[in-house]
């Protein structure tokens, strides 16, 4: 007798999907830096596949807009000038806000515990005075307030866009300050989300980003370091 039910195929993830995962780390690290060319021979030997899946990986980079081909030259990894990233922060405010407005519709309150955890840890990385450590607490609560959203479609275009932001920020390491209001923007953010009022926290967060965007554009005019 045939047995029907509800369960579904269990899915594991492909070689092409672990392949483009690490590219695009290694281009967010860049250790993969801008402008630089992409040798299928070289990559097939050091990820130990054959061509195929290499090149599905590549081509997602592709259409995500991190790799760029270029007629009988081949894949290069993109660089970013400075309207490059002002398009950056504007798909950020877009997908950001969308995702916060959702959270503070739902008012989840798991999701909050989430968000509180991420600020806690960009307040400890600045008390410790480390650069690095609160750079990446930085990126991480914008990471988790896309996923609280529950929107995968949020979470997928924000997955590139993290990956451009950091390649921004890299290019600028050890001029780009970070200010003592960073945790303060972020908790206020939270604060808004929390009292379930939209209307704020969409501003809450297009504000935070146009100034991200304001200090990383001009982030040569400043003194160097990190605050």
């Amino acid at each position: 007798m045939t047995v029907t039910s509800s369960f579904e195929p269990v899915h594991r993830e492909s070689t092409a999907s672990l392949i483009a995962r690490q590219l695009r780390t290694a281009i967010m690290k860049r250790s993969l830096p801008p402008g630089a060319q992409l040798s299928e021979a070289a990559l097939s030997a050091q990820f130990g596949v054959s061509r195929g899946p290499l090149r599905e990986a590549m081509q997602r980079l592709v259409q995500e807009g991190l790799l760029r081909s270029e007629p009988n030259r081949g894949l290069f990894v993109i660089e970013l000038d400075e309207a490059d990233i002002r398009d950056v922060y504007l798909a950020r405010a877009a997908v950001e806000g969308a995702a916060a407005s959702m959270i503070a519709r739902a008012r989840v309150p798991a999701a909050l515990r989430e968000l509180r955890a991420a600020c806690d840890a960009m307040a400890h990385s600045l008390e410790l005075g480390d650069p690095t450590a609160l750079s990446d607490a930085d990126l991480h609560f914008h990471d988790v307030l896309v996923q609280c959203s529950g929107s995968r479609r949020l979470a997928r275009m924000q997955q590139t866009l993290i990956v451009e932001t950091r390649m921004c920020l890299a290019a600028l390491e050890g001029a780009y300050r970070q200010p003592l209001e960073l945790v303060e923007e972020h908790r206020q953010i939270v604060d808004a989300i929390e009292a379930g009022d939209v209307g704020l926290t969409r501003r809450r967060v297009e504000q935070h980003l146009d100034e991200a965007l304001r200090r990383l554009v001009h982030a040569e005019d400043d003194d160097p370091g990190y605050v």
